[in-house]
């Protein structure tokens, strides 16, 4: 791992939305940079707020007037040395055109739905995130699948890295013995995440007559939260726990206890949920997206769900696996690592700073 303080880079702008993965982003990536200065659409939390050198408040919808001469005047004022968006989507487009005249160094951080989902809505919207593309000079993404996408649409000239946030640390290893019978669900109750269909799948279970001492967690909340209830009362579901929005030690000590975590959403790149389920030693029952399989072999490490419309079959695959405490070991240990060789913080954000190095300094 490179040492965060050695070689810091004098000064960068950072320009993305109000999120946890942009400030996940922030905290990773400011010991590697004497200032940091931040255009964001929200307020940043008081930890994040106290590690910039200053901030600007902007509105990134596409129709607002003004915030690419707001962007291109606060840049020629804090005068850094190298511009970062986060996203790929209406961001970068406010982003890119306000530096395109001042000769600044800029890497573009896509996110899933940017490339996955955004361009496939209309003719506007690709040709939007192909300029975005275009502009950059380098690009981050998180998954193989999602830098071919990248290169779909911004060309064979593009510049691509591979990096994601990672998560803090790999936890300590559990073992199979001391964990519950817990299937874990913890993505975010939106359409996106098909949290219906994992309800679904468990009715399935519990009308096997297998796995009477099994139960299903579903943390986080969203949207759909009230109707997913409403669904797995209308299922008569009984063994299912909806924990709520929970911090992350919380969330760490429910990965500790629970065999397998379940994720299948329609569209994804690499989740730093399935890293931290990984490194926890949880087996992942995943959608067969093409990012998941690049952490992921069916059988293997886990297991992938070809039809989510047979997630109930897939399930009870996955549980059978799991309740086999030597085999869950197994899985567990080369889980652990996959995620110590390509999924911690620290040394993703290291590649963004070499990254920075790179292209401030072409010629070394």
């Amino acid at each position: 791992m490179a040492e965060p303080l050695r070689d810091k880079i004098a000064s960068i702008a950072v320009i993305g939305s109000a999120s946890v993965h942009t400030w996940r982003f922030l905290r990773g990536i400011a010991p590697h940079v004497e200032q940091v200065y931040l255009a964001c659409n929200g307020e940043a939390p008081a930890d994040v707020a106290a590690l910039l050198a200053g901030s600007l408040r902007v509105d990134f919808r596409l129709a607002a007037l003004g915030t690419v001469a707001r962007l291109r005047a606060w840049l020629r004022e804090t005068r850094p040395q190298l511009l970062h968006i986060h996203q790929a989507n209406s961001v970068a487009w406010h982003g890119s055109r306000a530096a395109a005249s001042l000769d600044l160094p800029t890497v573009l951080t896509a996110w899933g739905s940017d490339v996955l989902l955004l361009p496939e809505r209309n003719r506007l919207m690709r040709a939007m995130v192909r300029a975005n593309l275009g502009a950059a000079d380098a690009i981050t993404s998180d998954s193989l699948h999602m830098a071919a996408k990248i290169r779909e649409l911004a060309g064979e000239g593009c510049r691509i890295r591979l990096l994601n946030y990672g998560i803090d640390a790999l936890p300590a290893s559990a073992a199979s013995a001391g964990k519950g019978r817990t299937v874990l669900s913890c993505r975010l109750h939106k359409p996106l995440y098909r949290i219906d269909a994992i309800l679904r799948a468990w009715q399935r279970v519990e009308r096997s007559g297998r796995f009477g001492d099994w139960r299903l967690s579903v943390a986080a909340s969203g949207s759909e939260t009230e109707a997913l209830k409403r669904l797995a009362a209308e299922l008569g579901l009984s063994r299912v726990d909806f924990a709520g929005f929970v911090d992350s030690a919380t969330l760490g000590r429910m990965y500790a206890e629970s065999r397998v975590f379940v994720s299948v959403p329609r569209s994804d790149a690499t989740s730093i949920s399935l890293l931290e389920a990984m490194g926890h030693g949880c087996l992942p029952l995943l959608s067969n997206l093409p990012a998941n399989g690049e952490w992921v072999i069916d059988g293997l490490n886990g297991v992938i769900a070809e039809d989510v419309g047979r997630l109930g079959e897939e399930l009870l695959r996955a549980m059978e696996l799991a309740g086999d405490d030597a085999r869950l070991d197994e899985v567990a240990a080369l889980n652990r690592r996959l995620v110590a060789d390509k999924g911690l913080h620290q040394a993703n954000m290291a590649g963004f700073a070499q990254l920075y190095r790179e292209l401030l300094n072409p010629d070394h």
